[in-house]
């Protein structure tokens, strides 16, 4: 049975509103309603189509009202934060995750109308460390790098998730775990790393990093909204980049950072309001991590366009970012220092 009438949380953000925009110029649905605190971007209001934006808070109990008096039959989960791009109240986010999707999930189980939810996850519920597996899948055990994190959240709410398809084995639902989204007007925590003059990195680690562009995770949430998807699936591009090497494609400085003061430097960046560093995103640029996406490819059927290197490249172009030091300068530096070394030696 196809969906009717979508609910699309978290719009104010810039997936959640794409996807808002998508689905309201989509025909086949009578209504579209997204809902969140604050309404979406304004490039996004003007192409919303059919779709409503319905302002309130997913933690007020009111929630279940307008699922009702819409006979919303369809949930796209969207609102969940898993890692902020800047400083952010951490009490906040952890109530809209968590107790946001308590409220959400209670309003969806005692709807009548209620046949399908589809949640944003992120890969981070795997955690990252010294001994995890070099490929991750969805059977997994679920081990968030911090007891009190945003990957943390997000292990709850999907605890939540599969109480509500016990009790409601009627509703089809779907689960995407995504991996660290990049694109060109993406505001995230990779994004704004990589986007520093000077990368600090940890002394003697190169996490593997395994990237999913913005369009691919909007086509998920999309394909899942439109066709039955139950199941849960790791959603993530194919190839992975060293840290390294990431650093290197969008023409940053390295700074190599004892892994003793790293918490000094994340405070300090947190502080200058640039980027936020939880205790989840330093295991990450140790440890790195990369899922398995089989099923995401044969079960669920997506084969996502970008690979880890073109998404990241086209994060790099889209931001206009510019090598930090100039080839040519460097180029002749460094044959200065090579012919004042060799001057000292024949001397």
């Amino acid at each position: 049975m196809p969906s009717t009438v979508v609910l699309v949380t978290g719009v104010g953000g810039d997936l959640g509103g794409r996807l808002l925009a998508r689905l309201g110029n989509n025909p086949e649905f009578e209504r579209v309603i997204g809902v969140d605190t604050a309404p979406p971007p304004k490039q996004v209001m003007r192409r919303l189509g059919q779709a409503e934006f319905v302002r309130t808070d997913i933690r007020n109990p009111l929630i279940a009202r307008v699922i009702d008096d819409a006979r919303v039959d369809t949930v796209v989960h969207a609102a969940t934060t898993c890692h902020p791009a800047g400083p952010a109240r951490r009490g906040v986010l952890k109530e809209v995750n968590v107790i946001g999707t308590m409220r959400l999930l209670a309003a969806c189980q005692r709807s009548p109308w209620m046949r399908k939810l589809v949640v944003k996850s992120t890969a981070a519920v795997y955690g990252a460390g010294a001994r995890s597996p070099a490929v991750f899948g969805e059977d997994a055990e679920l081990i968030p790098a911090s007891s009190n994190g945003y990957a943390k959240d997000a292990v709850e709410m999907e605890g939540y998730v599969r109480g509500l398809a016990r009790r409601r084995p009627d509703i089809t639902v779907t689960t995407a775990r995504f991996t660290n989204l990049i694109g060109p007007d993406v505001d995230t925590v990779l994004a704004r790393y990589f986007a520093l003059p000077v990368v600090p990195t940890v002394l003697g680690y190169d996490a593997r990093l395994q990237l999913l562009h913005s369009s691919d995770a909007l086509a998920v949430l999309e394909t899942a909204t439109l066709e039955d998807k139950p199941g849960v699936f790791n959603v993530g591009s194919d190839g992975v980049l060293t840290l390294s090497q990431a650093i290197r494609r969008a023409g940053r400085v390295e700074l190599p950072v004892p892994r003793a003061l790293v918490p000094s430097v994340a405070k300090m960046l947190r502080g200058a309001h640039l980027v936020d560093f939880s205790e989840d995103q330093v295991r990450l640029l140790n440890y790195g991590r990369v899922v398995d996406t089989t099923r995401l490819k044969k079960v669920f059927g997506y084969y996502p366009r970008w690979t880890t290197a073109a998404a990241f490249d086209d994060y790099v172009r889209g931001r206009g970012l510019r090598p930090v030091i100039d080839g040519d300068a460097l180029a002749t530096l460094a044959g200065r220092v090579l012919t004042a070394a060799a001057t000292g030696q024949a001397r």
